[in-house]
């Protein structure tokens, strides 16, 4: 396998946009096999405030160097401080920043709103791009980052083709110019990028922090009414194929993105040079062809497959397919599927091959037991007869009376093609050269003039020392120009086109044109590798942003507000005297009958006149597609008080209506907070990804009143556009044909240690694993107090009204005083069988 020179840079036959090919790079040799493979790009995180905290990542000091490299190859480098960052960290994220933009880093991958406010307040025009852990999924979601001031967007993984389409549409019906990125290749989180909290709750450690313990390729149970589903070998059912948009990459280039984006940060360099190598060549070959004309080589896809595969799949791009996306078998690497084992002997096994195998590749074999220790080795020999081929192994590779007829197997590494692969960034000498366009200027007793254009725009002009004369005997001509001037073998670049503008019969000794050619290419080079320059705002600071402190504007004594989800929680919690409601509920129309029974109460409480004003508060679902505004139409149209905003669309949808913003905003810090409340919200919940110590550090900075803390919860672990009850109880793809086994059935997923997940559908379709174990943060509320938190939420799930009616008045008498949080926590456990825990309040153990 050899890399040779792309001509992608020439204008393409079609109209379609030429999309920018992202690669990642956990360090330097990953960066280099991403340059040497047709990378434009790389994105690469910092020691600190990135969602792969797990990989090498670069260092401060390596930026001027690397971006002189990257730019002295035509590459981009975008930095990633795709994080949360909370209120004590910005001093540090500040000079994060600065670092970067005065080594000239290309762009910024951001999620934390507060950050992107701080990039803006450093410098007007430092490029910012919206991380996909801003889970957009909509115009508004990308209007809503560029009034932050971003010039691209990644958009969720969640989105599909037709999703796209629209999304552009809308744009330009809207007058916004802002590119869009996707993902193209690689692993797919199960849950929306932003909105995953399961590392957070079940183990400390934040996805929104980059340090996801990947709880989704687990295996689990599901338990259905109270049965465990026998499903076979199927116990994966979080775990995702990996992304593959091969198949579709003539569709989504004709959806006009930006930019195409390869995961894997955590990856080798070898998987890195293989999967760009493949979308490089095969995006060129879409752009330099009609697009029903491209087709999958299978070359393609084996190389992907070995690259590392779970299984490769289209994922969201064709739209909800729920049998496939998620196969349950395993959740980790397999690469090729080679066939099942029909007979096993003493000195080896043989199989009805499905695809190539030779000595020296990795095999292992699948029992259906993927979690368990599993047989593998070398293969040491392969003889074919008839339609089975049997396979040897050396003596102590594997225990061959540990593998059984029906057992699958997969080739797992192929040893040539990974010495292919390193081929192709070894060494010193440059691989993937770039496109240079030269044009050649002059005539008699003149110097040879020559200009040379590089495809980021970079000019050179030079001039020869000697004058031409006239030829008498081969005079310069375009072939004799383009054969010394294409001498570029060593450099970045190969000559992809030259304008031969010379008048006459001219000559010019060669060695003043290999002369020409070495100082051009000098000069390209160091003009390359000069550093972008930004603006810098030298005197400005992150605390020049933070809101002003001020007394609260409200009676100071604390407040309960309750979540319910559905109507028997609501009349248990209105016979406790809460005066705020939130409702959540998976069926929208049911609002309205929710509303009624709190005008009720109204009237009956109109003869007390020392009753506070009730109020409810309606949740529509926590994501919003483009098709679907008409969810927040039949919320709307049930009249509440306000409504609990939950992302982009509903923060423009209920505008002028009163919101209170919800934890899936990601207020973790005072100036996300300030951005928020500058849009109108009455009120803000704080971050799940808080712990005790950051939740007052925001306290601290931000003033009281503006935020709610949720105390009470079951909470919500992943938030997926998979749908299990889908995937696992029906035969169907999405909600026109799966029969909706979510209105039949209580549904759990049950964990290795054997608690039992929450399973709950919304209102499209979406699905949130919500913790089995409720969490309360009731031994903090006193310290929270004193900081002048007076907005505290209990949030109720599955709870019989009796059990929400007990614990609500548990909660009133620790706000009142009459009992301590330890005593709380431990009476509700011992009588209402909750299992409570201290959950996400917690300080980290040192």
């Amino acid at each position: 396998m050899t890399t040779t020179p792309q001509s992608s840079a020439a204008p393409s036959k079609h109209y379609y946009q030429r999309p920018e090919l992202l690669a990642p790079a956990g360090n330097w040799d990953c960066a280099k096999a991403a340059i040497e493979n047709g990378a434009d790009a790389i994105y690469f995180g910092l020691e600190q405030f990135n969602a792969r905290m797990r990989a090498e990542n670069f260092t401060q000091a390596d930026l001027p160097r690397l971006m002189a490299y990257l730019h002295k190859r035509g590459v981009k480098g975008y930095v990633t401080l795709n994080t949360l960052v909370f209120t004590h960290e910005f001093a540090a994220a500040e000079q994060y920043l600065r670092t970067m933009i005065a080594a000239g880093v290309d762009a910024v991958i951001v999620q934390d709103v507060g950050l992107c406010r701080l990039i803006r307040h450093l410098s007007v025009d430092f490029p910012m791009h919206a991380s996909t852990q801003m889970t957009v999924t909509s115009a508004a979601g990308v209007a809503f980052a560029q009034a932050l001031g971003c010039q691209l967007v990644v958009l969720a993984r969640e989105c599909s083709l037709k999703q796209i389409h629209k999304i552009q549409q809308q744009l330009k019906t809207q007058a916004l110019e802002v590119p869009l990125e996707v993902f193209v290749h690689g692993a797919l989180c199960v849950a929306y990028s932003g909105q995953c909290l399961t590392s957070e709750a079940l183990g400390g450690r934040s996805a929104n922090r980059g340090e996801c313990a990947q709880a989704c390729r687990m295996p689990y149970e599901l338990v259905a009414d109270g049965e465990t589903v026998d499903l076979g070998d199927r116990r994966y059912l979080l775990s995702p194929q990996d992304l593959s948009g091969l198949a579709v990459l003539p569709e989504l280039v004709q959806t006009g993105v930006t930019c195409l984006k390869i995961e894997g940060r955590l990856k080798t360099p070898e998987y890195v040079a293989n999967v760009t190598r493949v979308y490089r060549q095969a995006l060129d070959r879409v752009l330099q062809s009609a697009a029903d004309r491209y087709t999958v080589l299978p070359s393609d896809r084996y190389a992907l497959e070995m690259s590392f595969s779970r299984g490769l799949d289209s994922g969201w791009f064709e739209g909800n397919r729920n049998q496939t996306l998620v196969h349950g078998r395993f959740g980790k690497k397999r690469g090729v599927y080679l066939g099942e084992v029909k007979r096993v002997s003493q000195t080896g096994v043989e199989v009805e091959l499905t695809a190539a195998v030779k000595p020296g590749d990795g095999v292992v074999f699948d029992g259906g037991h993927p979690e368990a220790s599993e047989q593998g080795g070398r293969v040491y020999s392969v003889a074919t007869q008839a339609s089975r081929t049997r396979l040897t192994f050396g003596r102590r590779d594997l225990d061959l009376s540990q593998i059984r007829v029906g057992d699958k197997l997969w080739k797992t590494s192929d040893p040539e093609l990974e010495k292919q692969v390193r081929q192709t960034y070894s060494g010193d000498r440059p691989h993937f050269q770039q496109p240079l366009l030269l044009e050649v200027y002059g005539q008699v007793d003149q110097p040879l003039t020559l200009v040379g254009r590089d495809r980021q725009g970079h000019v050179v002009q030079i001039e020869s020392d000697r004058l031409l004369v006239e030829a008498h005997k081969r005079p310069l001509t375009t072939q004799t120009l383009e054969q010394q001037l294409g001498r570029l073998g060593n450099t970045p670049f190969y000559l992809a086109q030259l304008t031969n503008h010379l008048i006459g019969a001219l000559m010019l000794p060669v060695s003043e044109l290999n002369q020409l050619r070495r100082d051009l290419v000098a000069q390209l080079v160091q003009l390359r590798q000069q550093p972008l320059k930004w603006h810098l705002q030298s005197a400005t600071t992150y605390q020049t942003l933070l809101p002003p402190l001020s007394a609260p504007e409200v009676a100071s004594s604390p407040q309960l507000i309750v979540l319910v989800r559905n109507l028997p929680q609501l009349q248990a919690a209105l016979s406790t005297g809460v005066t705020t409601l939130y409702c959540e509920f998976e069926d929208p129309r049911k609002y309205q009958q929710a509303i009624e029974w709190v005008n009720q109460q109204r009237s009956a409480a109109q003869t007390d006149t020392t009753a506070l004003p009730l109020s409810l508060w309606l949740a529509p679902p926590r994501i919003t597609k483009p098709s679907e505004v008409y969810i927040l139409e039949q919320v709307k149209r049930a009249k509440a008080d306000g409504y609990l905003v939950r992302n982009y669309d509903q923060l423009s949808y209920f505008a002028g209506e009163r919101c209170i913003g919800d934890f899936s905003l990601n207020v973790a810090n005072p100036l996300t907070a300030d951005y928020f409340k500058q849009l109108g919200l009455e009120r803000l919940t704080a971050s799940y990804d808080l712990n005790i110590q950051q939740l007052s550090d925001l306290l601290s900075q931000t003033p009281p009143y503006w935020l709610e803390v949720t105390i009470h919860q079951h909470m919500p672990l992943f938030h997926m556009e998979h749908c299990v009850f889908c995937a696992f109880l029906s035969t169907g793809q999405d909600f026109r044909d799966c029969g909706r086994p979510c209105e039949a059935h209580q549904v759990k997923v049950r964990d290795r240690v054997g608690t039992e997940h929450i399973l709950q559908a919304d209102a499209g379709c979406r699905n949130t694993v919500y913790n089995g174990v409720a969490q309360t943060g009731s031994e903090y509320v006193h310290r929270l107090l004193n900081l002048g938190l007076r907005h505290f939420r209990l949030e109720f799930l599955q709870e019989t009204p009796t059990q929400v009616k007990q614990i609500i008045t548990s909660y009133q008498q620790l706000l009142q005083g009459q009992i301590s949080g330890t005593r709380l926590w431990q009476t509700l456990k011992l009588s209402s069988q909750l299992g409570v825990t201290r959950g996400p309040l917690e300080a980290p153990s040192e």
